[in-house]
């Protein structure tokens, strides 16, 4: 079945391109809308999170359920009536934007929270309709904001406006999510075709490769816009699809070039070296895919938008590049024929190959020596791996957030005014019984005794409900009459079954402690707190969402670990027809995984060496999504090169003994996986050149992954373990 299909692809080589040149020619269009299309915001469906967002919005018609923040700085003090006339200037030009549902400032409310601990700086809390795409309203804004500073500069030459908030940072980091992706590219693709050509000594050869993966990056990325219409899917797929595509775009590509020009070298004709490259090397591609599939599509099942659509975008460009390789490198091949090695900077011969010689010998020895070369590669392997067992998933210290980003600005901003807890303030819905409303005495004093009861949380510095804005042990129905609609309609619910009480922690407060605060309040036993049975919370904001954020990637870890090994042995099984050398794949990965793990710890965590990648300090832990995207990603790509040499020492068993395949497997792939490797370790190391640090630590743990894998664990531990296990490696198999 492969080998006539294999046939077809040749003889219908014509055709085939030209299938594949449509293709790209219609998803090109939809692939250069990736950088405004796909969303910013990480959603975990059906947190609470989520749910409260959605009440604010709806039960509340709250005017501020999402908004940004424009910290004004370099301005004269509030105290002042200049300082004043700036605020009333900036809130009058605000109310005429479209969008803008509200604003909030000192002018509408003399409160000390909205203007700088020491009286320097001022903010204008502005709410954003829910309406459209939210991203859409940051360059609006900005768009108002920027000139009506220049102008402001004229009397005041030291004013800043710049935007923060959730919506201001997810719009700023889809920005530099894209530039980092772009610049990536730029970075890899001249040194990958340096390294192609010094590997394969043609230009041709070496050229070929690097289109192949450019053109799977671009159906990619179109596929994924026009998923995104129906699935709405988040920029992180861009830097993934990016790094995915160039690695095993290559990878693949790469392997099948090497098999056409060995099967030319040998004599063959062009079109039967093409039938040759798209039968074997297209049945390992396959196989190797699958793994790496697998990986990618076990993160769709994490409720969470940021992996899922890794997981999309991980499994569109793969199957892409798996295809291409399989179908129009064959088609171009055949259409090439000899002219492949056009640009040779050297004679290629498989007899005379001098690093193909160089990996016989190094077989040779491994096979005289199995126990050394197992003992003396295993050791600092199994040492780095052992560093993984402290590795932390919780969200980094520090600021992670690139150092030009506006939004990252404004934040620094805030904090020197003490006031940077207002972007980080938890929302507490407090639900009343069905009988009982926020305006009878006993809902208002639950509302009361909560309140009372957050306020005296030494993290907190403020809270605000109506019993704080109306300080009175019973409600005051005419005073509550009293209030802007604004206000109430922001506080109390319209079926006045229900009460807000935003809670603005300190300035000293970390990530971790906020998150943790959030779990506190929804741990809460209510009912005692508020005096009231039937009394319940729901708890939103920052820090809540980055508690479901966690609670979503933990509740999965173990399933989506074991769905992954499960099906990865499950398919090895089938394509080797082994049981040992499946085991033995998934441990040498579960060891690739564990090391890389391992350095995160030591360079990212704890900072040895982490001014080489621009940090300024230890992380302290990683980003909740990095243990199991690594896990994944690395299980899947670490698989490739098992495939490759495993599935070649296969093949040469047809014909020769156990030791001789083990060293003619080395010798024919060794050259194509260190090549492979190199190129896949300079793709995910120019991703960590960023300035997005959470890409940054991913790229950095992928790049080691592929480093210790096609190195040290696929050339010297598993050909020592084949060696080992002899015939059993193939049982019950022939």
């Amino acid at each position: 079945m492969i080998r006539l299909a294999a046939e077809f692809i040749v003889r219908h080589r014509r055709w085939v391109v030209v299938a594949w040149l449509v293709l790209f020619a219609a998803l090109a269009p939809a692939a250069a809308r990736i950088d405004r299309d796909l969303e910013v915001a990480a959603r975990v469906h059906g947190s609470e999170a989520e749910a409260v967002e959605t009440m604010l919005r709806e039960r509340f018609d709250s005017p501020f359920a999402r908004f940004a923040v424009l910290v004004i700085t370099g301005a004269p003090a509030l105290s002042t009536p200049e300082g004043l006339n700036v605020v009333r200037e900036v809130s009058a030009a605000l109310d005429t934007v479209s969008g803008v549902s509200g604003t909030l400032s000192y002018l509408t409310a003399r409160d000390p929270l909205l203007v700088g601990a020491n009286g320097d700086g001022a903010f204008i809390i502005t709410g954003l309709a829910p309406t459209g795409q939210l991203d859409a309203m940051v360059p609006r804004l900005r768009s108002l904001t920027q000139p009506l500073a220049e102008r402001l500069r004229a009397v005041h030459p030291n004013i800043a406006l710049r935007w923060t908030g959730d919506v201001p940072i997810n719009y700023d980091i889809r920005q530099s999510s894209a530039a980092d992706a772009r610049q990536a590219e730029q970075r890899v693709l001249p040194v990958s075709l340096v390294l192609l050509f010094l590997a394969s000594g043609a230009l041709v050869a070496s050229l070929l490769p690097v289109v192949a993966a450019s053109i799977a990056i671009v159906i990619a990325l179109g596929i994924a816009v026009l998923i995104n219409t129906v699935w709405p899917l988040s920029v992180l797929l861009q830097n993934i699809v990016s790094m995915i595509g160039l690695g095993v775009g290559i990878d693949y590509a790469l392997l099948t070039v090497s098999r056409f020009r060995e099967s030319l070298a040998r004599g063959e004709t062009t079109e039967r070296a093409a039938i040759e490259a798209a039968e074997h090397a297209g049945l390992t591609i396959g196989l190797s895919g699958v793994a790496v599939l697998i990986g990618f599509g076990a993160l769709m099942f994490v409720s969470l938008n940021e992996l899922q659509s890794t997981g999309v975008g991980g499994v569109i460009v793969v199957g892409t590049s798996v295809l291409m390789a399989q179908t129009l490198l064959p088609a171009v091949l055949a259409m090439l024929g000899p002219r492949v090695d056009a640009g040779r900077l050297r004679k290629t011969r498989a007899a005379s190959n001098p690093m193909e010689n160089l990996w016989r010998r190094w077989g040779r020895f491994v096979i005289s020596r199995p126990w050394t070369v197992l003992l003396v590669a295993s050791a600092p392997v199994l040492l780095l791996s052992w560093q993984a067992l402290r590795l932390s998933g919780d969200l980094p210290r520090g600021d992670w957030l690139p150092p030009r980003m506006e939004a990252g600005v404004a934040i620094h901003d805030l904090a020197r005014m003490e006031r940077s807890g207002l972007v980080n303030s938890i929302r507490v819905v407090l639900q009343l019984p069905e009988s009982t409303s926020v305006t009878s005495g006993a809902g208002w004093s639950a509302v009361r005794n909560v309140s009372m009861a957050i306020a005296k949380d030494p993290r907190v510095m403020r809270v605000q409900s109506i019993t704080v804005v109306l300080p009175s042990e019973r409600p005051m129905p005419f005073m509550i009459a009293m209030l802007p609609p604004v206000v109430l309609r922001s506080m109390v619910s319209s079926d006045q079954r229900a009460a807000v009480i935003d809670v603005i922690p300190r300035d000293n407060v970390e990530f971790n402690a906020l998150t943790t605060m959030a779990r506190d309040f929804r741990s809460a036993d209510i009912a005692v707190l508020s005096g009231l049975a039937g009394a319940k919370v729901s708890v939103g904001g920052l820090p809540a969402f980055n508690a479901d954020y966690i609670d979503a990637i933990n509740s999965r870890f173990v399933a989506v670990v074991a769905a992954v090994v499960l099906a990865t042995l499950l398919g090895l099984i089938i394509g080797f027809r082994s049981i040992l050398v499946p085991v033995k794949a998934l441990a040498l990965n579960l060891l690739s995984v564990a090391a890389a793990y391992g350095a995160v710890v030591v360079v990212m965590q704890d900072g040895h060496g982490g001014w080489l990648l621009g940090l300024s300090e230890p992380m302290g832990s990683v980003f909740p999504a990095v243990p199991i995207l690594v896990f994944c990603t690395v299980f899947g790509l670490s698989m490739d090169y098992e495939v490759f040499l495993v599935a070649r020492v296969a093949e040469a068993r047809k014909t020769m003994n156990e030791d001789d395949a083990i060293v003619e497997g080395l010798a024919r792939t060794g050259g194509v996986i260190t090549s492979a490797a190199a190129i896949m370790i300079t793709v995910f190391a120019a991703f960590t050149l960023g300035d997005f640090i959470f890409i940054k630590v991913l790229g950095f743990a992928l790049a080691t992954a592929v480093f210790v894998d096609a190195t040290v664990v696929r050339m010297a531990i598993g050909p020592a373990l084949l060696k080992l296990a002899g015939r059993w490696n193939w049982w019950p198999g022939r």
